[in-house]
């Protein structure tokens, strides 16, 4: 398995790259992470709607999901949203606020993206995994995230 430092490398890449369109800087990211680590079987962003009290779905990588939109407040992406902390979810068929996207899928985190202390958005990433991920999923992730809200937001 490739190397969280090169992974995160390739990221900056990306953005230094694509910086003058978020949108392709968010599906490339999307798709290295998905295909470069065997347990992200499903990567994607979240980005909130004020006006809608939703998460919108800008970009994924992985199997389509028809929840585009989600409440404040539902599932593991809306808890975020609320809480502005990351969740760790080990077995989801255990969570009762769980939204399934899909039905193989077994934990799931989920990593809120930061601009000047605000909670504007979150990637989120699904494993057909249980007990997929790990505080170093989630620095990885954090890492990510920092370099997205500096150098696109």
């Amino acid at each position: 398995m490739i190397s969280y430092s090169t992974l995160f490398q390739n990221c900056i890449d990306i953005v230094n790259k694509y910086s003058s369109n978020k949108t392709l800087v968010l599906e490339k990211i999307c798709s290295l992470l998905k295909e470069k680590i065997d347990y992200y079987d499903w990567v994607g962003f979240y980005f909130l709607d004020e006006d809608k009290k939703k998460l919108i779905l800008r970009c994924f990588a992985g199997k389509p999901t028809e929840h585009r939109e989600i409440p404040i407040g539902k599932g593991i992406c809306g808890q975020v949203a609320k809480t502005d902390k990351t969740l760790i979810v080990d077995d989801v068929s255990k969570e009762k606020n769980y939204i399934s996207c899909d039905i193989d899928v077994r934990s799931e985190i989920v990593v809120p993206i930061f601009v000047d202390g605000e909670n504007i958005g979150q990637i989120d990433i699904d494993s057909m995994i249980i007990n997929a991920f790990d505080k170093n999923d989630e620095n990885f992730l954090k890492q990510i995230n920092e370099l997205i809200s500096k150098n696109l937001f």
